[in-house]
């Protein structure tokens, strides 16, 4: 008999673990479930529609014909109720019972909500899905005024929007600067000033009490913890996720703000996988667990997971260095590896549109930030990989033009 795979969660890890079942595995049956109303989609371009800048067409990957076409059972608008392990079963709201042999549970997050009055109103937004930059696309051409709260790299997203169509925006922040886990405020302050020339107004050590709304429900203005309040039409939240797990209580798996998974992104739980943002993994790199929400990331978790559950053999080791990008501003921004853990660290800035900031841990370089010029990328990421150590080296790796061969590397590594 054939093997059946059911996958919960039609993101990009979803569906390349989908894609890489069906090319192991060309008998397997094979079931996606979401409940989204629509196919795979670019989260990455989703932020380019919003701001105005492209079309729907090229952010759809996957029409519903190119899951038929691969024989795979694509289930839309279907919400995952329950799991039960022991009978290898999953429970619908109101499409029945899928039964698996191996699943794989991709289902990301959900934005995490302000816990302040009114912070459900009516022109509050958060980005996550597709159907949320459409709202926000909308509203935000027609408002005039908005705030926006979370200084991490999907809250300059919707700051960004908020330039785009020409919104007068404040940006809430917690700290003195953006993205203060990852960036100094020399590193920062480039951000910031690319902000205020695009008409985004950063306002720091502050954050959000509440939010007024007019008869109708609709947010007008924003008081933030200094007790200042701003006008604001549109309203965009961006402070982190609240993963999807709900459907997995009383199945035994594992989760540590997150699904707990090996480095072959399998559960504790036998013939359970799990794949993309919802993960806390086996990082073998970092020899320690680790969570990542880039792309690529979830891409490859879900290629990885896809071929060992198929796998009748030797396993395979999820081994990646993410990267993450902005194109907000009129330099490039680039994150890569894990910047914001380490136990040292080096930094230096070349001009007033270029910086650069590298992680160590261990004395082996885990990751870095790179303002105004993002060549050096694959070069740092290389060491990472090879997990040199070369924390004791900082003048030659802050070179303008780096070059790893200029490093002393004990040839025992």
């Amino acid at each position: 008999m054939s093997e059946s795979y059911v996958i919960i969660g039609d993101g990009v890890a979803g569906s390349s673990a989908a894609e890489t079942i069906r090319e192991e595995d060309p008998e397997a049956d094979v079931s996606v479930i979401t409940d989204e109303g629509e196919a795979l989609y670019n989260r990455i371009l989703i932020k380019e529609f919003a701001k105005g800048k492209l079309p729907e067409a090229p952010i759809s990957i996957h029409e519903e014909e190119w899951y038929a076409e691969r024989d795979i059972d694509l289930e839309l608008n279907t919400f995952v109720t329950d799991v039960d392990p022991d009978a290898h079963e999953v429970h619908t709201y109101d499409s029945g019972t899928f039964e698996y042999d191996k699943l794989l549970v991709a289902t990301g997050g959900t934005p995490t909500q302000l816990p302040v009055d009114n912070s459900d109103a009516e022109g509050i937004h958060h980005f996550w899905t597709f159907q949320d930059a459409r709202k926000i696309q909308q509203h935000a051409d027609e408002a005039d005024t908005g705030v926006v709260v979370g200084a991490g790299l999907l809250g300059i997203d919707l700051a960004a929007v908020c330039a785009a169509q020409g919104v007068d925006a404040k940006y809430i922040m917690r700290g003195n600067r953006w993205w203060r886990y990852g960036l100094s405020l020399d590193g920062a302050e480039i951000i910031h000033d690319a902000l205020e020339e695009k008409g985004v107004e950063p306002v720091f050590e502050s954050g959000v009490e509440g939010f007024e709304t007019d008869d109708d429900g609709r947010v007008v203005s924003t008081i933030d913890a200094n007790g200042e309040e701003y006008e604001s039409d549109f309203v965009g939240v961006a402070i982190g996720l609240n993963f999807n797990t709900e459907y997995l209580q009383g199945t035994g798996i594992e989760e540590d703000s997150g699904i707990v998974v090996d480095e072959y992104m399998q559960t504790n739980v036998e013939d359970i996988y799990a794949a993309g943002d919802i993960t806390r993994y086996y990082d073998t790199i970092l020899d320690q667990y680790a969570q990542n929400g880039s792309w690529g990331s979830a891409k490859e978790q879900g290629q990885i997971a896809a071929k060992n559950m198929v796998a009748d053999g030797e396993e395979e080791e999820f081994r990646w260095v993410s990267s993450y990008s902005i194109t907000h501003f009129d330099f490039p921004f680039l994150s890569f590896g894990f910047p914001t853990l380490g136990d040292d660290e080096c930094e230096r800035k070349y001009s007033d549109t270029e910086w650069r900031r590298l992680a160590f841990k261990d004395g082996k370089l885990v990751g870095g930030v790179l303002i105004g010029d993002i060549a050096p990328q694959g070069r740092y990421k290389d060491l990472i990989r090879k997990e040199v150590e070369v924390a004791d080296q900082k003048e030659v790796l802050l070179e303008q033009d780096f070059d790893p061969d200029e490093l002393a590397i004990p040839q025992e590594q």
